[in-house]
């Protein structure tokens, strides 16, 4: 048996449009404007003694594509239980979506590649 800690990462993309109501940078903010978002899903724990793994990759990429439809391709504004669509709002909500499915979350990161901008929620990891 091992007493060895590791991490697994999964990482996705989304295109979405949303607006902002910001004080800074306002005008183009505040119209309709659209970004791919990338992000990553952390897991971590010890691996299973049989399976040798914290958590199935699949399990993982599964619990992904049933989060994406709600994300991809729409107006974040309108996404019910996302709240502004900022990228501190974006991590909270994927975290809560993959935690429901998958135990072990530590850490969800989303950024936006082109504009150089992201956000990290870290939690300590659970045993």
């Amino acid at each position: 048996m091992t007493s060895d800690h590791f991490e697994i990462t999964q990482k996705f993309f989304f295109d979405a449009a949303h607006t902002l109501q910001r004080e800074i940078e306002s005008e183009g903010s505040r119209r309709i404007h659209g970004h791919t978002y990338h992000a990553e899903v952390t897991l971590a724990g010890k691996p299973d003694n049989r399976s040798g793994m914290v958590v199935d990759l699949g399990l993982v990429r599964r619990a992904i594509e049933a989060l994406r439809p709600q994300l991809d391709h729409h107006l974040l504004d309108e996404v019910p239980g996302l709240g502004p669509a900022t990228l501190e709002n974006l991590c909270a909500f994927i975290w809560r979506d993959i935690d429901a499915r998958l135990p072990h979350v530590t850490q969800v990161r989303v950024w936006r590649e082109a504009l150089g901008d992201g956000c990290t929620l870290r939690r300590s990891a659970r045993s």
